[in-house]
């Protein structure tokens, strides 16, 4: 009798690199922590909500940063604002039109916080006091989606950060931008897989896209029990 092969999956095939939390060495990165992704009355909510009710992903952020904190890790904010002068860019990719056209991540401008508290570009309440506080580096702001645009790369360097825990929105956006130049900036990346979310459009769910890259790209892509866990052991 021939006994049937089970069906390699990639996870048969590809290899688990590992990530080691270092508390010296390590910090969270969190990209877009804000009521226009987060709440229920944000501008994107009707994409994105079903991905992140499904994932618990307010609660898991809201976990993660709390263990950060208890951890003594450094946390760094990566944020997506939109100033007038932005809206004058000549051209722009698909997410990009619709951001702009749905006024996402809006603020009146650079130098002033007039109309920014409760706004789509503010931090989603439940999250707020574990951002709003002296020991959290909220980084200039990327304007696309990866971190190139903004200081992030340079912050972590200055305080001797080789790893990070990656979490925030969205997925195969943000996310994913961000692990891809960190990558290649030379850091060692743990994505935190229910600790973000993504659209969900007809013909296409962008969260279980981006799980696919984080699973190639990233040394490990841990859920928030699993790296909460490592990090108070650490």
């Amino acid at each position: 009798m021939q006994t049937e092969t089970k069906p390699q999956t990639y996870d048969d095939i590809l290899p688990n690199p590992g990530f080691e939390v270092d508390k010296s060495t390590t910090a969270v990165v969190i990209t877009d922590p804000q009521r226009d992704f987060l709440s229920e009355d944000g501008v994107v909510w009707q994409v994105v909500g079903p991905s992140v009710e499904a994932n618990d992903t307010v609660e898991h952020l809201r976990q993660l940063l709390t263990a950060a904190h208890d951890a003594g890790l450094p946390v760094f904010i990566s944020p997506h604002y939109y100033y007038p002068h932005d809206h004058k860019w000549d051209f722009g990719g698909a997410l990009e039109k619709m951001m702009h056209a749905v006024g996402m991540f809006d603020r009146q401008g650079a130098l002033t916080t007039e109309g920014f508290g409760g706004s789509g570009a503010d931090w989603h309440e439940p999250l707020k006091a574990l951002i709003d506080r002296d020991d959290v580096v909220v980084v200039s702001p990327h304007k696309v989606y990866g971190p190139e645009s903004n200081d992030l790369t340079l912050q972590l360097r200055k305080r001797g950060i080789d790893k990070v825990i990656l979490g925030g929105m969205s997925a195969n956006l943000c996310v994913e931008a961000h692990l891809r130049e960190l990558t290649e900036q030379g850091f060692e990346v743990c994505v935190v897989k229910d600790a973000t979310a993504g659209a969900q459009l007809p013909g296409g769910d962008f969260y279980e896209a981006a799980l696919l890259n984080f699973r190639m790209i990233a040394s490990a892509v841990r859920t928030t029990d699993q790296i909460t866990k490592a990090m108070a052991e650490a």
